[in-house]
């Protein structure tokens, strides 16, 4: 699938901005194919963590994002980005059918399994969306831990784990193992 062109000129843009700004360290960008569908999944510590993740790869992101941001002209901006609006209130099945249509065209998804930023609690638990699409399109999912602060020149990471496919039937268990990794990684720095 093409990037759109309002993406296109975006990326660039918020590329400069973070690296002048946040100056992130990225750690494991190899871990993030070229192409073929893929899900970015980590803890949600910011409101400026998709930043970060569309600094990452040149690859166009389709975020899942709280409904309650398509209200007056951002809806125009964020639906011209290929986001998803997910109603945080209910099972979105509606959000989950239209990742996985992305999915099978071979893009990417990025997705924060808490549902909400942090906010200094420490990492939430995880929603079961991520691995319910991985395991409903055989995607693998690639896991990111991002430590730091945003405050400007402090010093912030991403990091992207090794792709994990989803084996088991056991989506709660998978979800688990997940946050355990992504844990283990936030340990690790």
């Amino acid at each position: 699938m093409k990037k759109s062109k309002f993406y296109r000129v975006i990326r660039p843009l918020v590329k400069l901005f973070t690296n002048i700004f946040i100056r992130p360290k990225y750690k494991g960008l190899e871990n993030i194919p070229k192409e073929g569908r893929i899900i970015l999944a980590g803890n949600h510590t910011s409101i400026f963590d998709p930043l970060l993740l569309i600094s990452s790869t040149k690859r166009s992101i389709h975020f899942l994002a709280k409904d309650e941001l398509w209200k007056g002209p951002k809806k125009i901006i964020f639906s011209n980005l290929g986001l998803i609006p997910v109603n945080r209130r209910e099972k979105d099945k509606d959000a989950l059918k239209k990742a996985k249509e992305y999915l099978e065209k071979n893009e990417v998804i990025g997705i924060f399994p808490e549902g909400t930023t942090e906010k200094g609690r420490g990492l939430l638990p995880f929603k079961i969306g991520a691995v319910k699409m991985a395991s409903d399109t055989n995607t693998k999912i690639v896991p990111f831990s991002i430590t730091g602060s945003y405050k400007t020149f402090k010093k912030i990471k991403i990091e992207f784990g090794k792709p994990m496919q989803i084996k088991s039937t056991n989506l709660e268990q998978e979800n688990n193992n997940l946050r355990e990794i992504i844990k283990n990684m936030i340990k690790e720095k």
